[in-house]
């Protein structure tokens, strides 16, 4: 069995209101220090052992259905569980 973990975000050239809101409110606190906020979204996904690589059919995945690749991007790890 597989454990994979993607992350999908928007590109660094999209903007992100919703990370925007979350600065604001976070300098409102009075941490002046941070920069930027980026909001994503997060996946876990378990996958059973196959001949199959497991990279392409996450690909494939992340691909068509996870991250509109248009406007974002995506990174996964991949753990095998015991």
């Amino acid at each position: 069995m597989y454990f994979v973990k993607v992350y999908v975000t928007y590109k660094d050239s999209v903007l992100d209101p919703q990370g925007e809101a979350v600065k604001g409110a976070i300098h409102r606190l009075g941490y002046e220090a941070i920069e930027e906020v980026r909001i994503g979204k997060y996946f876990e996904i378990k996958v059973a052992k196959t001949d199959q690589p497991i990279e392409e059919a996450i690909e494939k995945i992340c691909d068509s259905l996870l991250a509109n690749v248009n406007m974002e991007t995506y990174r996964y790890e991949i753990t095998e569980e015991a």
